[in-house]
């Protein structure tokens, strides 16, 4: 068992924001394959050392990507709460691909089959939107046929932006999602049946 922060020596503290600052800068850079002996190697620590940090690198992922997870929550925690249902659900859908343009590695670890990820974070967040996308509905603004499985034909198609520089990848991940989100309104023609896509998709 790892100690905590607060519990270790000032250098294995040091070395510890090292590791997670480069792990989050290459896994944004390139997705979650990077090698765990790349990432040591960057960090300036040995390989021993990061695996007695970071067991697996589901462990190192999780950590990396702590304040992006619960950015996500606290939007749709917010969301949940605000007055206007509508607005709430497109903020949603807003910063979540604004999240996706600019951080490849938070992409690849949002729809990831972690097990940690899966079930105090995943579960959470998609039982939080389907709640938005509910709310939404009863409230006659979102279209009454839009399933919450829809979040993930949004994703990959935000993500066909992921190649581009991340200032051209963020602005054009915001047009995008205006289109959609007015395609999303009620009053709309009927699309297709909507299709239970998995998230696990978006990487593909």
């Amino acid at each position: 068992m790892t100690a905590e922060p607060s519990q270790m020596r000032a250098d294995a503290r040091e070395n510890r924001a090292r590791v997670l600052a480069v792990a989050r800068e290459l896994f944004a850079q390139r997705g979650l394959d990077v090698p765990m002996a790349t990432i040591a190697r960057r960090a300036g620590v040995g390989v021993a050392t990061l695996y007695r940090r970071f067991p697996t690198k589901e462990a190192l992922v999780v950590e990396a990507f702590t304040e992006q997870f619960a950015l996500c929550q606290a939007a749709i925690d917010e969301a949940l709460i605000d007055p206007d249902p509508w607005r709430g659900f497109c903020t949603v859908i807003e910063k979540v691909c604004v999240l996706q343009a600019s951080d490849r590695g938070f992409t690849a670890a949002f729809v990831a089959s972690f097990p940690d990820l899966h079930t105090e974070v995943r579960d959470r967040t998609w039982h939080g939107f389907a709640a938005l996308v509910q709310r939404a509905k009863d409230s006659g603004s979102l279209r009454a046929d839009f399933s919450p499985h829809d979040l993930t034909l949004v994703l990959m198609a935000n993500g066909g932006l992921a190649s581009a520089p991340v200032e051209v990848a963020v602005a054009a991940s915001q047009r995008l999602v205006a289109y959609l989100l007015e395609a999303f309104r009620s009053g709309t023609d009927q699309l297709p049946p909507a299709v239970p896509l998995s998230l696990d998709l978006v990487l593909r």
